[in-house]
């Protein structure tokens, strides 16, 4: 299974700058050596998609860069510091530029503004021309993609502080300090924004809603559970972004359990017990969620009882998945998209990108589906 998260020992910041990893305690390490990804399935195309565009943003190392839709635009980032803002039908450049530094983390907007993360901490703020309005420092490194809503941008750092700045100024609004366990996934559990909340996914299984303005917590709710005798056994952290239809926010997280909560109050409307490091999709009718080992299954979003199961992308490194029309599509370690249909999980197509792996979190842009890799290639494939 090829996987860029590791794990992170927490109380090792300090001295090793936030960036270390312990690949002796990777989980995924020793499964990739075990079993290796399954082989493709012969597949006879039942709908039809097609690459729209793409566009090179510069490689990605081991960071991931999810887009941000924006009406009928994107914006796009990449680890050398490009930021650009492209039409989503066509990909031609509004602006592109440079930024002060090599990124980390993005990109977060709310149509007014835009943020990301850069390295070593820095936090940059931009209008959506491009401009730069200003530059902050996080008090650690910044994976996750900040979050911006009410005049507000939060960022989470890498040592789970949590800060709100004012959009246009860059004055620290406020911070909240949550204690992370001793080992986390060096991942970015991210954070989305609703109405004057945001809710922010946690290391420790645990989804954490906060009022935009203030950062005083409305509620807070275990998704898993830490469980076992060594902390290895015992992380529990919640994978990508969390989920947000109507009043349901989603989630999953790693060896615990993947469910939907009450936006309003965090009370849990169901739970399954189910392994996953990525998040989660949802449509009007099925959430939809990827395990550790790569299947892909789809659960009532009203009860949460399982609809189905496909397990033929085994450690395969599957994505995040997205959920459009009648298809689900996710990517893989190889740079391909499957798609699978909503109803009974069966292949549909296929498309291929540039061959690397697919790790951030697909967005749907009008009616194409945009898809980030490894190597820098934004793609976007049309759903026809």
């Amino acid at each position: 299974m090829r996987i860029t998260q590791k794990l992170v020992g927490v109380g090792m910041l300090a001295l090793m700058a936030g960036c270390s990893t312990l690949n002796s305690l990777n989980p995924f390490a020793s499964k990739s050596k075990a079993t290796p990804p399954s082989p493709l399935v012969e597949l006879k195309a039942t709908m039809a998609v097609r690459t729209a565009w793409k566009l090179d943003m510069g490689k990605s190392d081991n960071y991931a860069f999810t887009p941000a839709v924006v009406g009928n635009t994107v914006i796009v980032a990449g680890a050398p510091g490009a930021l650009a803002r492209v039409e989503s039908a066509t990909g031609r450049p509004l602006w592109r530029i440079k930024t002060a530094v090599p990124l980390t983390a993005g990109v977060g907007s709310d149509g007014n503004f835009i943020a990301v993360g850069g390295v070593k901490g820095a936090v940059l703020a931009f209008d959506m021309d491009g401009k730069q309005l200003w530059k902050q420092q996080a008090s650690s490194e910044v994976l996750s993609a900040p979050a911006v809503g009410e005049g507000v941008v939060v960022v989470r750092s890498i040592d789970n502080r949590i800060v709100g700045y004012d959009a246009k100024t860059g004055t620290q609004k406020w911070t909240v300090q949550r204690v992370a366990p001793p080992l986390t996934l060096r991942g970015a559990p991210g954070m989305t924004v609703k109405g004057k909340e945001v809710i922010i996914a946690q290391p420790g299984g645990k989804l954490l809603a906060l009022n935009l303005a203030t950062g005083a917590p409305r509620w807070e709710v275990a998704v898993g559970e830490a469980r076992g005798a060594t902390e290895l056994e015992r992380v529990t952290d919640i994978g990508g972004a969390p989920a947000l239809l109507d009043d349901d926010v989603c989630a999953a997280s790693y060896q615990g359990r993947v469910g939907c909560f009450d936006v309003a109050t965090g009370a849990p409307r169901w739970t399954k017990e189910l392994s996953s490091h990525v998040g989660v999709a949802l449509d009007q009718r099925f959430l939809f969620a990827v395990d550790d080992k790569g299947a892909i299954s789809a659960f009532n979003r009203e009860g949460g009882s399982s609809v189905w199961k496909n397990d033929k992308l085994g450690y395969r490194s599957v994505s995040t998945p997205v959920s459009y029309g009648r298809a689900i599509a996710v990517g893989d370690y190889q740079g391909i998209v499957h798609f699978l249909s909503r109803e009974d999980g069966a292949f549909l197509a296929r498309a291929a990108t540039d061959g690397s792996a697919i790790t951030s979190q697909p967005v749907v842009a009008g009616t194409n589906l945009i898809f980030q890799t490894q190597s820098g290639t934004v793609t976007a494939i049309a759903v026809e």
